[in-house]
């Protein structure tokens, strides 16, 4: 037999619900799609120091 604990589960992220192991983190499909949108959209970025390469930079 495996001892092993058995990690807790979190909420989903966007409403809360139990997340579902099909949908891990989330609880749905709908869940992770509005997820995957705030991404695409740019309400999620990751903060850097660097600057935005610039691309005429090379010519």
């Amino acid at each position: 037999m495996d001892d092993s604990p058995i990690p807790p589960t979190r909420p989903c992220p966007i409403c809360g619900k139990p997340a579902t192991p099909k949908h891990r983190p989330f609880c749905s499909a709908r869940c992770a799609q509005i997820d995957l949108g705030r991404w695409l959209k740019g309400n999620y970025r990751i903060e850097s120091d660097d600057t935005p390469d610039d691309p005429d930079a090379d010519r």
